[in-house]
């Protein structure tokens, strides 16, 4: 089975700065003939907080003849507490509202595929106790079937056992979690976004690949992470119990660099009592 995971479009009608990207992105998908599509997030520019950016979003998706599944990124439903735009109720209803659901569980030959809210992680309430619960009840149940987890922050950065890294991946207490999870299961791959750098490697016996973004690579704003930097999609072949990922540059798409667009795509808020402009 043929799976090709995009992710990190930010596409919006207002801010159309990534919007070309779709058109190559899409002749390569269609070519290239998947059986799923499976997006890991970071849909659109501000879903967070307009659910026209989503509903646009959608509608490009929608162009795609194969099946698409899609889980949330942080500027889709928010990020951690104390954040520009923390995940709420009601950006999390916004989401579900308009896609359906910001999780899945698809079996398919040998395996079960899942796709969680990473953004949930770290937030200390309800929400990520019930979704960890939530993923460890779909794990249990996988049966004899090979696990593939698909969502949008990558576990780590740098080393498995780091400490926070803050934006960039799942803080300790969640990703300890989840490593019990993958001892106790046969998790073949975890494959996300979010950091707009492509890489493969592995953790024990799980591979790991993080998607490159289809919109933009990043090029002072941050530091240099592992991997390089690329604009394109993965493709991801199960045969049997085994998964081989590729990272694709996909032909046609423009490399855009988010440090020359960044105040006009991702303005800072303003502080509290400064004056609007």
């Amino acid at each position: 089975m043929k799976i090709i995971q995009i992710t990190d479009t930010h596409f919006s009608p207002s801010k159309p700065h990534f919007n070309g990207n779709w058109p190559p992105l899409l002749a390569w998908i269609e070519a290239e003939k998947p059986d799923l599509i499976i997006h890991t997030g970071d849909l659109c520019v501000d879903g967070a907080d307009h659910a026209e950016d989503i509903a646009f979003s959608l509608e490009l998706m929608r162009q795609a003849s194969a099946p698409m599944l899609i889980v949330p990124g942080n500027h889709d439903v928010g990020h951690l507490p104390g954040s520009h735009q923390p995940v709420t109720q009601t950006r999390l209803e916004r989401w579900n509202g308009l896609v359906g659901s910001d999780r899945f569980i698809r079996d398919i030959d040998g395996w079960r595929l899942i796709g969680f809210n990473s953004l949930l992680l770290g937030m200390g309430n309800e929400h990520e106790t019930e979704q960890l619960d939530w993923l460890a009840q779909a794990m249990a149940d996988a049966g004899p079937r090979r696990i593939a987890l698909f969502t949008h922050k990558p576990i780590f950065v740098d080393e498995p056992h780091e400490g926070d890294t803050g934006y960039w991946s799942i803080r300790p207490t969640p990703r300890g979690r989840l490593y019990e999870l993958m001892q106790r299961h046969d998790v073949g791959l975890v494959a996300t976004g979010h950091l707009h750098w492509a890489w493969k490697g592995a953790f024990n016996k799980t591979s790991l690949v993080w998607g490159p973004s289809a919109a933009f690579i990043i090029d002072t704003l941050e530091r240099e992470m592992p991997g390089e930097r690329l604009i394109g999609a993965v493709i991801h072949t199960f045969d049997g119990d085994t998964v081989a990922s590729e990272i694709v540059a996909v032909p046609g798409m423009t490399a855009y660099v988010i440090d020359d667009v960044i105040d006009e795509v991702y303005p800072k808020p303003a502080m509290p009592g400064e004056a609007a402009e």
